[in-house]
């Protein structure tokens, strides 16, 4: 399969696209695929550099507007990402056959299967804070009150003496939050392209996830490396590497869960 490979007629906005059959579970790729994932999501985000920067600061100045709602922007800023993200995914699918990235495309996900989209962000968050609530347990829950009294040589030092069990709780949410993060990387796909139900479509990215360990590696340090080189001239890279990361996403489900 190549992402790149474009075809006569843009599949309708939104509309499950006959030409897109699903594979599931997810096919196992070669260490090699990790790369070709990147270099095609570098030629979808080539075909619309502009639209693709355009679309992320419009993502960030919502992010930002939701922010100055107290606690529960954020929390439904957190939920809504994964209906945005579907959005981006039929945006992938239009350039990929040849077709424009609209800014319309971003709202998609909004009138089309915006529930079970929204249920895998809940899903998301949910388990997010019950991993937090696990480091704090091993971190000591004297922590929270420190913090809370605003004072911060007692927080300090309720840190120094909670060093050992801290560093241990971040590993241990750590190991949480890779199997959680794999249940979500493609999830939005499935749903947005395939409407499937939210834990199916979970279930299956964390098979497909595990299954291309190696690629998967691959890909992370490659996206790790230019992340850290994205972000040298004053975080402007970023409105590179962010697209490329969504779009190499959508690459890599094509890769793994369809043919045609």
């Amino acid at each position: 399969m190549s992402a790149t490979q474009m075809q006569d007629t843009p599949p309708p906005t939104g509309e499950i696209d006959p030409d897109l059959v699903l594979v599931v579970p997810g096919k196992g790729r070669p260490a090699g695929a990790g790369m070709d994932w990147i270099k095609e999501g570098w030629e979808l985000f080539t075909r619309a550099p502009l639209m693709w920067i355009v679309s992320l600061i419009t993502i960030f100045v919502v992010m930002v507007v939701m922010s100055l709602i107290p606690f529960l922007g954020s929390i439904a800023f957190q939920v809504l990402q994964p209906v945005i993200t579907g959005g981006f995914m039929v945006g992938c699918r239009s350039l990929e056959k040849g077709g424009e990235f609209e800014i319309e495309h971003l709202t998609v996900g909004f009138s089309k299967r915006f529930v079970p989209l929204a249920i895998v962000g809940v899903i998301f968050l949910l388990g997010s804070l019950a991993i937090v609530l696990v480091f704090f347990v091993f971190a000591g829950m004297s922590l929270i009150p420190a913090f809370l009294e605003g004072d911060s040589n007692a927080a300090m030092a309720k840190v120094m003496a909670s060093a050992t069990m801290m560093l241990l709780g971040v590993l241990v949410m750590t190991a949480l939050f890779v199997p959680l993060v794999a249940a979500y990387w493609f999830a939005p796909a499935l749903v947005m392209m395939h409407d499937m139900k939210p834990l199916e479509a979970m279930k299956a990215s964390f098979y497909a996830c595990f299954r291309n360990f190696v690629p998967f590696l691959v890909y992370g340090i490659v996206m790790m490396v230019a992340a850290i080189v994205a972000v040298i001239p004053f975080g402007l890279g970023m409105l590179v590497w962010v697209p490329v990361a969504i779009a190499s996403t959508y690459v890599a489900y094509r890769d793994i869960f369809t043919e045609g």
